[in-house]
C-alpha cells in the first residue's frame, strides 16, 4: 500500500519534527575529561532529521521544541536558523537566572577513534523541552490549517519525562487525524526511561504511539525493548537481511500494527569506532528492500548517522514514493553524514546521489 502523502502545494511545510535540541560540546580529537576547549554544535535526534531534509535535500522543514530565553537558548536558535529549519514553533520559557526551574540541554560528545568508542555525556535534566506537555501546541492548526506532509518524532523525546510522553501521543494522534504521514524512531535508551517507570513504561508509551505510526524506524532490539515484540532465534548482532528471524520480527510487527506501512532500520557491524560495515533495509508491501552495502566505511563522527538515514529515507518517499530508492537515499546520506563532524549532515543531494550510484572518492576539481 503506497504512502498517501499530501500535495506539497497545499502544505506550508514538507516535514515537521517534535523533539529536544541540545547544545553539543565537542572536544574534537581529544577527551571530555581533559579538554581545554570545545567546539559548539547543535543536535537532537528528531531535529537532525528536519535539518538534513532542509540543508541537504532542500525541503521546507520546521521543529517543535522549547528553550529558555537566555543567551544559550538563542545560540542554539541561531544554529537552527543557519541550518534553514523554520523556528515558527519554538516555545520560549522565562529564565530564572540560575536554571533552578528550567534550563537548556547540553550534550558533551567524544567522537571515538579505533578501539576507543564514541562517548556521549548528556546534561539534559530539567530542560525546557522536557517540560513540554499536551496543549502547548495547537496541532489542529499546524496539521489541519497550515498543512504538514510528514511528521517525525521519536523514543528519545518521548522518554524525557511523563509530559513529553503525553505530548508525543497527542501529536501523533493529531497528525494521523489530519492525514499527515507519521514516522517514529524507537531509539530505545534504558537510561532515559529508568526514572519514569523503566521498560514497562517504555512499552506502555511506545505501544500507544505505535498505533498512529505509518513509518516505524528501529532495529530488532528496539522492537523487543520498546514494543515487547519477540521472536525465537533472533541474533541481535544480525548483519544479513536474509536471516529468517529478522523477517519474522518484521512480520510480527506489521501483524500487531497493521498501520505500519513501512518498517526500516540501519544495519551496522562495528569493526572499530572509525570503521563500520553499514547498510539499511526497508520493508513495504510485503517486500524487503536492501540498500547498497558500505563495507568498512571509514567514520569521522558516527553521531547522527541514524538520523541522516531517516532524513534520506523520508526524502526518498516524499519525492519518489519508491521504497527501494528511499532506503538507498537513507543509507547513502547516513554514510556521508558520518564522514564529517557534528550531529548534522554537511552533505548535498548531489553527493548523496553520486554515492548511491557507486561514485568514487576521487578528488572533485
Amino acid at each position: 500500500m503506497p504512502l498517501k502523502i499530501k500535495d506539497a502545494a497545499k502544505c506550508k511545510f514538507d516535514e515537521l519534527s517534535l523533539g529536544e535540541i541540545m547544545l553539543r560540546l565537542d572536544p574534537g580529537e581529544g577527551r571530555i575529561r581533559t579538554a581545554r576547549e570545545f567546539k559548539a554544535w547543535e543536535g537532537g535526534g528528531e531535529y537532525n532529521v528536519a535539518r538534513g531534509l532542509r540543508k541537504c535535500f532542500g525541503l521546507k522543514t520546521a521543529v517543535c521544541t522549547a528553550f529558555v530565553d537566555n543567551e544559550v537558548g538563542h545560540l542554539i536558535e541561531d544554529f537552527i536558523m543557519q541550518g534553514g529549519v523554520a523556528t515558527d514553533f519554538i516555545l520560549w520559557k522565562p529564565d530564572d537566572g540560575i536554571g533552578r526551574s528550567v534550563r537548556n540541554g547540553l550534550n558533551f560528545t567524544e567522537r571515538g577513534f579505533g578501539i576507543r568508542g564514541a562517548v556521549g555525556v548528556p546534561d539534559r535534566g530539567n530542560t525546557a523541552a522536557s517540560k513540554l506537555q499536551p496543549g502547548d501546541f495547537n496541532w489542529d492548526k499546524i496539521f489541519g490549517e497550515l498543512g504538514i506532509r510528514w511528521f517525525h518524532t521519536g523514543g528519545i523525546f518521548a522518554a524525557l519525562s511523563e509530559s513529553t510522553a503525553a505530548i508525543t501521543v497527542e501529536a501523533v494522534k493529531a497528525a494521523n487525524k489530519h492525514g499527515t504521514i507519521v514516522s517514529y524512531d524507537l531509539n530505545y535508551r534504558p537510561s532515559l526511561w529508568k526514572s519514569i517507570g523503566g521498560q514497562a513504561k517504555a512499552r506502555e508509551v511506545n505501544c500507544e504511539i505505535a498505533k498512529y505510526v505509518d513509518v516505524m524506524i528501529g532495529n530488532e532490539e528496539d522492537f523487543t525493548a520498546s514494543l515487547g515484540l519477540e521472536v525465537e532465534g533472533l541474533d541481535h548482532n544480525i548483519t544479513n537481511i536474509e536471516t529468517e528471524a529478522f523477517k519474522k520480527m518484521i512480520q510480527k510487527a506489521v501483524t500487531v500494527y497493521p498501520n505500519f506501512k513501512v518498517v526500516a532500520t540501519t544495519l551496522r557491524r562495528v569493526i572499530t569506532a572509525t570503521k563500520n560495515d553499514w547498510s539499511a533495509i526497508c520493508y513495504m508491501d510485503g517486500q524487503l528492500h536492501e540498500s547498497r552495502k558500505y563495507a568498512e566505511l571509514e567514520i569521522l563522527d558516527r553521531v547522527g548517522g541514524g538520523d541522516s538515514f531517516a532524513s534520506g529515507l523520508i526524502y526518498g518517499f516524499l519525492t519518489t514514493g519508491d521504497a527501494a530508492k528511499a532506503v538507498n537515499y537513507g543509507a547513502a546520506h547516513g554514510a556521508l553524514a558520518m564522514t564529517t563532524p557534528g550531529d548534522t549532515s554537511m552533505a548535498t543531494c548531489k553527493e548523496v546521489e553520486k554515492v548511491m550510484k557507486g561514485g568514487s572518492a576521487r578528488v572533485v576539481r
